[in-house]
């Protein structure tokens, strides 16, 4: 596929859409357009929005995004869906909920698999939002498929980490997982108009309060929001902005650039070389071992040995 970069610098919506397919469907080792792309990236702020299932995340983005237009930023959102065992295609299509957005030609919504990604964000969403940030958009936004994992993959694409929570998880949250406790810069209670909603808020503040954070760390904060009512909107999006006054005043999101850029380099360099190490050679030396008839009387680490040195 012909990549035309420079409608991709130029915001072409065509251009766009086939960088997006080529991200998803090209050999993540292909760094063609990671390298045509990169003198133009680091601009855009970029938000993960993750969650348990049902707490709403699709609405509070739908929100978002209005919030975002009315002050003339450009919006991108990468929604992350599970992955079709037929097709391996999204299937959820929560787009259909921010479909009021669609004839705006500021806002560029796109739907990606998880392709087996365990952290709920898909394995190139980072390249999809490179992609976005190369074109000019503003606001980058995952929308994170809610799985019950630990979804640090979320934090370390994004710059502000936002969990959404609703007033049922009032009872589990002492039990929650730390790091999805840990990953969170803001925490919504959504959905606030239902009972549990102020036993939610104070547990989670009071479990905020336990940290003290040191100098210079962004200390995490929770919002009250109904979001299909457009209630506590205005206390979210200050609180986004807030945090992004801090990231911007301690550097920390230039270091979050820099972070994510050598995450990137990392990982191409670990494929790159387990692709060359399992060649059809080590391949049929694993496959030989594996066939010994007593295989439970072998040494594993002196089979590792054994095909590190052939």
């Amino acid at each position: 596929m012909k990549l035309d970069i420079n409608g991709i610098l130029n915001a072409q919506r065509l251009a766009i859409t086939r960088a997006l397919s080529f991200v998803e469907n090209t050999n993540d080792l292909d760094m063609s357009l990671t390298d045509a792309l990169f003198p133009n990236l680091g601009k855009a702020y970029r938000i993960g929005i993750t969650g348990p299932p049902g707490a709403g995340k699709s609405s509070l983005v739908d929100r978002l995004i209005g919030y975002w237009r009315a002050a003339d930023k450009k919006v991108a959102i990468i929604s992350v869906d599970p992955t079709s065992p037929f097709t391996g295609g999204a299937i959820l299509g929560d787009r259909v909920r921010m479909g009021r957005h669609y004839a705006d030609k500021n806002v560029f919504i796109r739907s990606m698999a998880t392709r087996g990604s365990q952290g709920g964000l898909a394995l190139r969403a980072q390249d999809a939002a490179d992609v976005f940030d190369a074109a000019g958009f503003d606001i980058i936004m995952y929308e994170t498929v809610g799985v019950g994992q630990v979804e640090l993959d979320v934090a370390q694409a994004a710059d502000t980490t936002v969990v959404v929570l609703v007033p049922e998880s009032g009872d589990d949250i002492q039990a929650m997982k730390a790091g999805l406790m840990e990953i969170a810069d803001l925490f919504v209670i959504n959905k606030a108009d239902r009972q549990g909603a102020n036993q939610a808020f104070a547990q989670i503040q009071a479990m905020l309060e336990m940290r003290h954070p040191e100098d210079g760390i962004w200390a995490a904060q929770v919002v009250k929001t109904s979001a299909l009512q457009g209630e506590g909107m205005t206390s979210l999006t200050d609180a986004i902005e807030a945090h992004q006054d801090f990231l911007h005043k301690t550097g920390i999101i230039r270091q979050n650039f820099r972070q994510r850029t050598r995450a990137k380099i990392q990982t191409r360099v670990e494929k790159n070389i387990l692709n060359e190490f399992w060649n059809p050679q080590k391949q049929a030396m694993l496959d030989e071992v594996m066939e010994t008839e007593n295989l439970e009387l072998l040494s594993p680490s002196q089979i590792v040995n054994s095909i590190l040195n052939n």
